[in-house]
């Protein structure tokens, strides 16, 4: 086979083959499109290739992510609370988002994201319109234009140089029976109908402007709480099959007693019941999934997408990792609210998290764990996954076996050792996205982070004095009267 002219070349230190554990200077030639071409160990350098120092992984993909809960970390976690208070705080930051300050925000995490080694992410996206819940394109003079914050994430994710698979979120009530509430306004299309007509323009819109291997459109449902059963059916009937489709699922036992009342079935239940369930539909969390729902969504073909550190984080309990890989379903992992931006550790806590389920070690192997990194990721995203392999995607992250975290470590075990601080390159379709912790083009992700987050604040604060102006006066209102 010919090496296309435009090939271009990187060389690992050493590198993680499938089947053949970790080898010694490792060369890959990658073709223009950015795949692999060919993969040859115990060979030097060549001039111009892009060097990776320490051992070289298959890069990971990110299969769940809210871009601007990126602003909440570290914000969120005194005085005890719950999800559903974790929620209120996250809608006080969505409805002062703007299209340039979720780009700009949205930049930042992404180059968070590549500089420790996702280099693909699925972006579960639902701020789709004004906050009053008018849509971009129908305002005034000053309005953005349709899809104002679907392309802002697109822009940010080309700056970044991380692929995105946008996943436009069909997101309809404020739980069953209930409309919206007023922070979910701006999710929400009315219908079914008119969700799957902005859909379809998106996804025209983003292929006129990006290839698909940078940018593609995929599909998400909110949860069955989010979209009443009757709208689940249009969108059963009309969802082009083409396109990936994600929800979040039984994330909370609240979510599943609803469902249950509401529908006589679990949320997994309720999606079989319309033809939902299938291979090319992920499920986000399934924490308190029953043992017929793991049955059910394995045999499909179903990808379950765990994310530890945010289930961790929100005290949403330990989701049967285990329990789904032994009836035979795909796992991925995502970041979700970006509490750690770390595949290493979102790695980590699901070996873990089986770990103090169980009482036993050892349910992930290292190999297991990249698999479900970087291959269960890309599945959920329609995407082909990273590899050391001819036609898999050239995206790889490198570490350094000999820092403070992985000293003595074995290099087929840094799985369990290594940290995003560890990670000393890190290669998107052959080219050099980030070196110890610094994106090649937009520099340290850490002052992107400082400045983007700063202008959300000013934001958030700006909306707040009209909401606490309106409620003195009608406490001055209600003194006066009585």
């Amino acid at each position: 086979m010919t090496v296309p002219a435009a090939a271009r070349g990187v060389w690992c230190e050493h590198a993680l083959l499938d089947g053949r554990g970790v080898c010694a200077a490792v060369r890959v030639e990658v073709d223009a499109e950015g795949y692999v071409h060919s993969v040859v160990a115990g060979v030097p350098a060549q001039d111009g290739d892009v060097l990776l120092h320490g051992v070289a992984f298959p890069a990971a993909a990110n299969a769940h992510s809210h871009a601007f809960h990126r602003a909440l970390r570290g914000r969120t976690h005194d005085r005890g609370g719950t999800f559903w208070t974790w929620r209120s705080t996250m809608y006080r930051a969505a409805a002062a988002l703007t299209p340039g300050l979720y780009e700009e925000l949205a930049t930042a995490a992404y180059a968070e994201m590549v500089t420790v080694g996702w280099t693909s992410v699925a972006e579960f996206h639902y701020v789709h319109h004004h906050p009053d819940g008018t849509p971009y394109g129908e305002g005034d003079a000053d309005d953005a234009g349709p899809h104002a914050m679907e392309l802002a994430l697109a822009r940010a994710a080309v700056r970044a140089g991380i692929r995105l698979t946008l996943l436009d979120t069909c997101y309809l009530a404020g739980g069953f029976g209930k409309h919206p509430e007023e922070g979910q306004r701006r999710f929400s299309d009315g219908t079914a109908e008119r969700w799957l007509e902005r859909l379809a323009s998106l996804r025209a819109s983003v292929s006129a402007l990006y290839p698909e291997h940078q940018v593609s459109v995929g599909a998400a449902i909110h949860s069955v709480r989010a979209v009443p059963e009757d709208q689940l059916a249009v969108i059963a009937e009309h969802l082009p099959p083409d396109l990936p489709l994600h929800i979040h699922l039984s994330e909370q036992p609240a979510e599943n007693d609803d469902c249950l009342r509401a529908t006589g079935l679990t949320p997994t239940g309720l999606l079989r019941r319309h033809g939902l369930v299938g291979n090319r539909l992920s499920v986000v969390h399934a924490t308190h999934v029953r043992e017929d729902d793991i049955a059910a969504l394995a045999a499909a073909g179903a990808v379950v997408v765990l994310c530890p550190t945010t289930e961790a984080d929100l005290a949403d309990g330990i989701g049967p990792a285990g329990d789904f890989r032994e009836a035979g379903a795909r796992l991925a992992l995502g970041t979700d609210q970006h509490a750690v931006v770390d595949p290493w550790l979102e790695m980590r806590a699901l070996e873990h998290g089986e770990r103090l389920r169980t009482g036993r070690r050892g349910h992930f192997d290292p190999e297991a764990l990249h698999g479900i990194a970087a291959l269960g990721g890309a599945a959920a995203q329609g995407r082909r996954g990273a590899g050391f392999r001819p036609g898999s995607a050239a995206d790889f992250m490198a570490v350094d076996p000999h820092s403070a975290r992985t000293a003595g470590s074995s290099r087929e075990q840094l799985a369990y050792s290594a940290t995003g601080q560890d990670v000393t390159g890190v290669v998107v379709a052959g080219v050099l996205a980030a070196r110890n912790g610094v994106h090649t083009v937009l520099g340290d992700p850490a002052d992107l982070l400082v400045a983007a987050i700063a202008r959300l604040d000013e934001a958030t604060e700006a909306q707040d004095v009209p909401a606490r102006d309106h409620q003195t006066a009608r406490d001055h209102q209600t003194a006066g009267g009585s």
